[in-house]
């Protein structure tokens, strides 16, 4: 008999977006580690492979041609030039994943986060990180030790404006302890998992007990 927490769902989209300094790297690569169902996104990209770089892990490297073709079919969630080179959000990939049950991580900014949602509201969740205080977000900049004071107050700038499309996002967490922060992000991701719309296998099982 199929027990109910092994029944098939859809995956979902799960989303990171915070200020520079306040965390979104940290808890993503924690919630990597603790979870096996979730995956980094991995973009396509134009760039050539560097060295130690793994075709499917780091990125898929595709030709201009092969672009070309993936932005004619509409493959993209987003795309964008960077330093010469176009990176973009493969629609195809993403969504054979989530059919089978497969969650993706995106630590991406707001605006990636809005292209996202338009394209495919259902599967998304949003989540933004804020830091305990702007002080404290300037301290934690600083400790890093490697820019200077102008690099860091055009962070600080960039900063706020980030913070400014909080109301954009489905959870807002402080993160004035990591391990907290993560332990609620995480929570956030279990309890999205369970929404009765993912729960894909939840039909059979139900028509099943009332047989």
């Amino acid at each position: 008999m199929t027990e109910p927490d092994s029944l098939h769902r859809r995956g979902l989209m799960f989303i990171l977006s915070s200020p520079s300094g306040a965390g979104k790297t940290t808890i993503s690569r924690m919630l990597l580690e603790a979870e096996n169902e979730i995956r980094l996104s991995v973009s396509v990209t134009t760039r050539p492979m560097r060295p130690g770089e793994i075709d499917g892990v780091h990125y898929h490297f595709v030709d201009d041609a092969e672009f070309d073709r993936m932005i004619e079919e509409d493959d993209f969630y987003e795309w964008a030039h960077v330093f010469g080179h176009r990176y973009g959000t493969p629609k195809g990939r993403i969504r054979a994943g989530l059919k089978d049950g497969q969650d993706v991580l995106f630590d991406i900014d707001w605006q990636g986060t809005q292209q996202l949602y338009q394209k495919d509201q259902q599967d998304v969740v949003r989540v933004f990180i804020l830091p305990p205080s702007i002080e404290e977000l300037h301290r934690r900049l600083m400790a890093r030790a490697t820019d200077s004071d102008e690099v860091i107050d055009g962070r600080m700038e960039r900063a706020r404006a980030e913070i400014s499309h909080w109301d954009g996002y489905d959870y807002v967490v402080v993160n004035d302890n990591v391990q907290v922060c993560f332990e609620k992000v995480r929570q956030i991701l279990h309890a999205e998992r369970m929404k009765r719309a993912r729960q894909t296998g939840l039909i059979g099982f139900v028509r099943g007990l009332m047989s």
